[in-house]
């Protein structure tokens, strides 16, 4: 059952598309999905990839659908819509740690976006090969003045944007940054694939090779392709609830997700794109790693005619992509202070805004002051252990309990679900999936998650 609650709405369709989009399209696209693509054997991955995006869509279904249906934040959306006596509310709290803990290090990594927008501009990556650039960025990382300024920057303007109110700023500001990077994108694309030596970046990135699937193990290509899908879609955490409590009821909402993932995969596929084709023109590894990106974009834009200028168009367009999702994700918060604790809006997005500097700190100094923290191993980052805990924990766990609460009758259940899926025009949700949904899912989301923990940890 749900209630008639006074909210603000988006001010568009398109708004919310590309506010949804947004908040999925960031950097698990263009800094996070080429290296688990390198790194998980190229086109094999990239294939397994997609089908775990269609196989994991409906979720975002269900989280709109539970936003719309109950005008809340998932703090409070479970209270309204849950059946009486029943205590799915108790499990809400998953949206606020699982934002924190992404925007934790997404804040850190956001602010490497925002310090490469001066070094490009100020031509500090002019003339460098791959090897120096790649050297400049681990230099950069062991500078924890210049992390914490970063990772200030990032805080900052999410704080501003959503301090200003949900259809002026973060709807207007949103739109404006992904349609730049939209269009930026097939510029980039373009250039990529006419270097010399492109043709072994796409052969490795759009040919599947069974040899990498055999040498990398099914199961763990699986873990590593489903947990990329949760993270770029963002969807178990919430995010996607609270964009459908601020849209109308005049769409469908399968429709609205299939765009919403259309947009997210075209960027991610367009990053491989570049990214690729530009690592075997230069010589970088694919698989190197978190700092791919770093390593290899500056290449291009040496190799461009005013290479200055595109490199810093790109990192101001990549820091928009970034800062959608941290302005998405940290509006999740300020909604669930407002819905679960009645918090006027510009007090918790202060609050908010300085608990989650103070909690960006590990990260920001994770890689100088705090680099003998090693949580997973030899090698490894408090970024890592963060990534993890979201990657592996929060997102597919919390999608599990979106397919239990929208599926069966002890939840939300599966009329109700429908009837909100399916309110308005444009594409109907298919009845037809049900029992892949109840019964399924939750499964093939357990297995690989299991397995997950058994490949890292016991292997």
């Amino acid at each position: 059952m749900s209630q008639k609650i006074s909210r603000e709405m988006l001010g568009s369709r398109l708004g919310f598309l590309l506010l949804s989009a947004g908040c999925a399209v960031g950097l698990g696209n263009v800094w996070r999905f080429p290296y688990i693509v390198g790194q998980g054997g190229g086109a094999i991955f990239v294939a397994i990839y997609l089908l775990f995006l269609l196989a994991v869509l409906p979720v975002m279904v269900m989280e709109f659908a539970v936003g719309r249906a109950s005008r809340r934040n998932l703090g409070a959306a479970l209270k309204v819509l849950e059946p009486e006596g029943t205590h799915w509310h108790k499990l809400g709290w998953i949206s606020l740690v699982g934002s924190y803990v992404l925007l934790m290090f997404y804040t850190t990594v956001t602010g490497w976006m925002i310090g490469y927008c001066w070094y490009s501009l100020s031509g500090t990556l002019a003339g460098k090969t791959a090897a120096e650039a790649g050297n400049f960025f681990q230099m950069t990382l062991q500078e924890p003045w210049t992390q914490v300024a970063g990772m200030s920057c990032a805080v900052l303007l999410g704080f501003v944007v959503c301090f200003i109110g949900v259809r002026r700023g973060v709807e207007r500001i949103v739109k404006f940054m992904m349609l730049g990077l939209l269009l930026l994108l097939v510029v980039l694309v373009v250039r990529a694939v006419t270097l010399p030596g492109a043709l072994e970046g796409i052969r490795f990135y759009l040919f599947p090779d069974l040899a990498n699937l055999s040498r990398l193990g099914f199961w763990n290509v699986c873990n590593i392709a489903m947990n990329q899908a949760f993270f770029t879609l963002s969807i178990g955490m919430g995010s996607m609830a609270v964009l459908g409590s601020y849209q109308e009821k005049t769409r469908s909402l399968t429709g609205e997700s299939l765009w919403v993932m259309s947009l997210d995969t075209f960027v991610a596929i367009m990053a491989g794109l570049i990214i690729f084709p530009a690592c075997f023109a230069f010589g970088v590894r694919p698989e190197s790693g978190p700092g791919l990106v770093f390593a290899t974009l500056p290449n291009i834009f040496n190799a461009m005619d005013g290479g200055r200028f595109w490199g810093t168009l790109f990192f101001v367009f990549m820091s928009f992509a970034a800062l959608s999702t941290i302005i998405a994700v940290f509006e999740n918060i300020v909604s669930y202070c407002a819905d679960v604790y009645g918090m006027p809006r510009r007090r918790a997005t202060i609050i908010n805004a300085l608990i989650l500097w103070i909690l960006s700190l590990p990260c920001a100094l994770g890689f100088s002051l705090l680099s003998g923290i090693e949580p997973l191993g030899k090698g490894s980052s408090i970024l890592d252990l963060e990534d993890f805990i979201v990657s592996n924990h929060v997102l597919p766990l919390g999608s599990l309990m979106f397919l239990l609460f929208c599926c069966h009758r002890w939840g939300w259940g599966w009329n109700n679900f429908m009837a909100e899926a399916d309110m308005g025009n444009g594409m109907k949700f298919p009845r037809w999936l049900r029992p892949y949904l109840a019964y399924v899912l939750p499964c093939i989301i357990l297995v690989i998650f299991l397995l997950g923990y058994w490949e890292k940890f016991f292997k």
